[in-house]
């Protein structure tokens, strides 16, 4: 076979985007490079790797074979450039970190800039997701490690505490509900909502306690992060549900007040989740023992 580790990765990436476009972007080569080397890959193979239609690309079943063996031999070279670090100045690893939405904003920056800091040869490749799909990955290792929030099952998985996180209702200082000492988010419900955007594992998740609770959500706009929405609830676009760290942080300098909820997940624990240590790769392994320390 004539192709390498850089096209196991770009295979890897499409496959996990679920798109050639977005896979490549991942690998960082542009769409004509990526495109040349799958076809490439087929021609070497034989078969075809991937369906494509409009939705996107999917492995077909050569595809996933070929996935689960790109996967194996990619944690295989981590491992062996972790150990080797020790020995090789310069010599880069990396490691795949997978989070829910306030953990990716409020808790891992000030965490991950620290331990960036103390090991310059390790990059980390940090990607937000739901809960589920985290505890997924991890166990068909496609991450290295996982942030979650109240974890689904996760059997043959290892979980350690790493934060409370507490969702709280962000409203204009003279909001009616602003003298509320705690509301339900139902009550939310009753009002505009500025939220996050698509794809955004927050956003999913409140969508489907509102679904549940058969009220949609009135979103009026949609950002990217809490400093931005709250300041939009301060100038009375709608009231956001947001991390009670980011509430706290935008007070210090907005008209808004934070409410806590009444509803019972809205207070989460945050848990790292990960398989068996000992089958990381060195830099997973330090990052890992880094976030339990912290």
């Amino acid at each position: 076979m004539r192709f390498d580790l850089a096209d196991l990765r770009l295979f890897l990436n499409v496959a996990e985007a679920g798109s050639l476009t977005h896979g490549a972007e991942r690998a960082g080569l542009a769409l004509p490079s990526a495109s040349e080397r799958v076809k490439a890959m087929e021609e070497t193979l034989g078969v075809p790797l991937l369906h494509r239609d409009r939705r996107g690309a999917r492995p077909t079943a050569a595809g996933l074979a070929l996935l689960e063996h790109a996967r194996l031999m990619l944690a295989q070279f981590e491992r062996m450039k972790g150990e080797l670090g020790a020995h090789a100045r310069g010599l880069k690893g990396r490691v795949r970190v997978l989070s829910n939405t306030a953990a990716i904003s409020e808790h891992l920056p000030g965490s991950l800039a620290a331990f960036l800091a103390r090991h310059p040869t390790v990059d980390i490749e940090l990607e937000e997701r739901e809960s589920p799909d985290i505890v997924e990955a991890i166990a068909g290792g496609q991450a290295d490690i996982g942030i979650v929030a109240d974890p689904p099952p996760t059997a043959g998985l290892e979980t350690h505490p790493f934060r409370e996180d507490r969702l709280v209702l962000v409203v204009p200082v003279r909001h009616p509900l602003a003298r509320a000492r705690q509301v339900w988010f139902a009550e939310a419900l009753d009002h505009d909502l500025v939220g996050l955007s698509h794809g955004s594992a927050l956003q999913s998740h409140l969508g489907r306690h509102a679904a549940r609770l058969g009220k949609p959500m009135r979103l009026r706009v949609r950002l990217t992060g809490f400093d931005a929405i709250c300041r939009l609830v301060e100038d009375g676009a709608g009231l956001a549900v947001v991390p009670q760290t980011a509430a706290s942080r935008c007070r210090r300098s907005m008209a808004i007040r934070a409410v806590r909820m009444r509803d019972d997940w809205s207070v989460r624990q945050l848990r790292i989740c990960v398989r068996r240590p000992s089958a990381l790769p060195v830099q997973a392994r330090r990052l890992l023992e880094h976030l339990r320390a912290s």
